[in-house]
């Protein structure tokens, strides 16, 4: 992958128009997103939601039922191109925009045929910003073209497999931010060597965490996520995989990657106690999600037979409770940690890392 900053092509600047744009198209394409971005600091937020909205274009081609594997790798690459501003943002939307179907939702067919928006906005950025974003779309993009959804209709094929799903779809983006964070808060790159090591952990407990609330959904599409090795070693075989069919065994295999994702997800609060309390918004950020998700993978441990993703879905009281107690407590490092020691408390603990062989 080259390390060299993208050829940027000549656009016209982006308006103050362009950037309200871009602030109502992440409400409607991210209620997620739409709460945690706007807790980050002045141009950082801007970088930051549109670097969103970029993977989101990259998701929608991969997503899209209305295009052929080939069709699919063909939209990627000239995506990934227009991004370096090697390839017309232009024709790239005039393309696809027409083969888009009701598998993707209207804001995401609207968010493609306004590509050439998203990327003038991208144009205005530093360098090293659009270096950082450039990376992170092509990684996913290549990633994509690896992990096809038709391929995997009964699992992974074990845990490496899936942690590489992972990087590629969001350990990637936790890389990226951090060197967002550190290209806007001087304080915060002082500690880039530190955050880096465990940027990618951060994306995987997210990653995990939708995983497994979203086993059903997928299985509506055909699509597992799952290893299918921890499933075999308790017993279970994927290819069984039903939310009709009550299984001990799939619920002790769901229990281990609940184990996995809480390891994850210990690395993602140490990641954000790393940063300074003073950059309360960007801790903010990282504790929104953060929060969402130990609570989410709460409620999956605590109904390991649930058959829709509905029925593990946090409340909306408990994100009200997460950013209340993400502004309240923030800034103090001991009371984060002693709140995700309690709970996490009732969650199966990480399994032993494995000696490294010889």
């Amino acid at each position: 992958m080259s390390s060299e900053a993208p050829m940027v092509q000549s656009m016209s600047p982006a308006s103050e128009a362009d950037l309200a744009w871009q602030d109502d198209m992440l409400q409607g394409v991210s209620r997620t997103f739409a709460l945690t971005i706007p807790e980050l600091p002045g141009e950082l937020r801007t970088v930051v939601a549109n670097a969103y909205l970029l993977c989101r274009i990259a998701d929608t081609i991969e997503d899209s039922t209305a295009l052929t594997v080939e069709e699919k790798k063909a939209f990627s690459e000239h995506f990934v191109a227009a991004v370096a501003g090697e390839q017309s943002a232009e024709t790239f939307a005039e393309a696809l925009y027409p083969r888009l179907d009701d598998s993707s939702t209207e804001d995401e067919r609207l968010l493609v045929r306004d590509t050439p928006r998203v990327l003038r906005i991208t144009r205005q950025f530093s360098p090293a910003d659009q270096q950082a974003l450039h990376t992170c779309v092509q990684t996913m993009v290549e990633g994509m073209e690896v992990f096809q959804e038709g391929q995997f209709t009964e699992g992974l094929k074990d845990e490496r497999h899936m942690d590489t799903y992972c990087y590629h779809v969001a350990g990637v983006v936790g890389e990226m931010l951090t060197e967002l964070f550190c290209n806007h808060c001087p304080d915060i790159a002082k500690r880039r060597f530190e955050l880096s090591q465990l940027a990618a952990s951060f994306g995987q407990g997210l990653q995990m965490t939708n995983i497994l609330k979203d086993i059903w959904a997928d299985k509506e599409r055909s699509v597992c996520w799952l290893p299918r090795s921890t499933f075999d070693q308790a017993g279970f075989d994927l290819a069984n995989l039903s939310p009709e069919q009550r299984d001990a065994a799939f619920e002790e295999g769901l229990g281990h990657l609940i184990g996995v994702a809480r390891y994850h997800l210990a690395n993602a609060l140490q990641y954000t106690l790393l940063i300074p309390p003073a950059q309360s918004g960007i801790r903010r950020f990282c504790l929104y999600a953060l929060g969402m998700a130990v609570l989410t993978l709460r409620n999956i441990n605590k109904r390991r037979d649930f058959t829709s993703g509905n029925e593990v879905k946090i409340s909306r009281r408990s994100v009200y409770a997460t950013v209340f107690l993400s502004k309240t407590l923030g800034r103090f490092n001991l009371p984060l940690a002693f709140l995700f020691r309690v709970l996490t408390l009732g969650l199966p603990k990480p399994p032993e890392p494995k000696p490294a062989q010889l």
